[in-house]
């Protein structure tokens, strides 16, 4: 035997602790326990979030790049894959714990407020105040990726997230025109679009009108109030029998 061939289990570099050091060893892997990061891994990851919506929000989801995400959080591409994998990953994250987020507010709201049509207005003119001050993005990224021919998620809000709420709100329409209670010459189905038209437009555009009107004092209570207002009169809302 060469005299310097090291002893049985001489020199051998210790077993990680934790690692499966082989069989026999009695050591066993433990296994990355499932779910999102916690602590300085999951502020990280929400920092990541941040920062590719307002690439998203200033570029567009399709012409935006991980390395632009990167450079905006101030952070290597490979970080970016170590949390996402890959960009269709990163916006899947996106939806799920950002837009989704933001619309079960609304909805419960609006599912709070029975059937009463002015209730039903003012939890949706309220809920989507609310949302928009929670997540000041997403007027524009709803513009952007929604309104907008082509939007990344325009899908999204078509088979996920709008057919609740939507066919809700209109049915509610819909049954009080029926009764008597709202204005007859309203189309249920667009007056859910003025809805919308009176609240997230105005929040989108709000860098435009207020340089137009000089109007920096306005902001997302004065929208609310003005779009109750206005739909108050004119849906000409009236007990049943009057």
């Amino acid at each position: 035997m060469d005299s310097r061939s090291p002893k049985s289990g001489a020199g051998r570099r210790p077993a990680r602790k934790g690692a499966d050091a082989g069989p026999g060893t009695g050591r066993v892997a433990r296994p990355r326990a499932p779910g999102r990061p916690v602590g300085k891994a999951a502020d990280q990851r929400e920092r990541l979030l941040d920062a590719a919506i307002a690439c998203f929000v200033r570029q567009g989801i399709s012409a935006t790049s991980l390395r632009a995400i990167a450079s905006e959080a101030g952070v290597t591409p490979a970080l970016l894959h170590y949390y996402f994998g890959d960009k269709a990953q990163l916006v899947d994250a996106l939806v799920e714990e950002r837009m989704l987020a933001a619309f079960a507010t609304l909805r419960e709201r609006v599912l709070a407020a029975g059937d009463d049509v002015a209730d039903t207005v003012a939890a949706f003119v309220c809920g989507v105040t609310e949302v928009m001050k929670a997540y000041p993005w997403w007027p524009q990224l709803w513009v952007r990726e929604v309104l907008c021919e082509g939007g990344a998620l325009r899908d999204l809000l078509v088979t996920r997230i709008a057919p609740q709420i939507t066919r809700t709100i209109v049915a509610r329409f819909a049954d009080a025109q029926a009764r008597g209670a709202l204005n007859a010459d309203l189309d249920p189905r667009l007056l859910m679009t003025s809805l919308v038209g009176l609240t997230l437009l105005p929040a989108a555009g709000a860098p435009i009108w207020r340089a137009l009107f000089d109007a920096e004092d306005l902001g997302l209570d004065d929208v609310r109030r003005h779009a109750i207002a206005l739909l108050d009169r004119g849906l000409e809302l009236k007990e049943p029998g009057e």
